[in-house]
């Protein structure tokens, strides 16, 4: 029962962070998902409804580097990508949205990585 009440919590949170958080198409949204063993990040313009860019830990180009590493590292390499990715398409400034988990561990490490790489939020 406990594992219901941690998810149903997480998605009330999300819930309230979203009720203030839209992607447009000047400043699309960087929304992350934290599996137990993997992580998702993408850009969505929630105007149109459409993931502009995304990138995950199960992509071959990660998935290669990734051996070995803890999973905070490869989070590291996920922000990296995404916000390379994003660059590419012309996306510089975004709105980080944190899907209800803490601002911590993987979700914190994805977030710097990806402003290191050259995304604002």
């Amino acid at each position: 029962m406990a594992k219901l009440d941690v998810r149903l919590a997480r998605k009330r949170r999300h819930a309230r962070i979203r009720a203030k958080l839209v992607g447009t198409p000047t400043r699309p949204r960087l929304c992350v998902f934290r599996s137990l063993n993997h992580i998702y990040a993408q850009v969505i313009d929630d105007s149109i409804g459409h993931t502009l860019v995304a990138a995950s830990s199960l992509e071959p180009e990660i998935r290669d580097k990734a051996e070995g590493k803890k999973k905070t590292e490869v989070a590291e390499m996920v922000g990296a990508l995404v916000a390379q990715r994003a660059s590419s398409k012309g996306i510089k400034r975004v709105a980080f949205d944190r899907a209800g988990y803490k601002y911590h561990g993987r979700v914190k490490a994805l977030a710097e990585a990806a402003r290191k790489a050259g995304l604002d939020f």
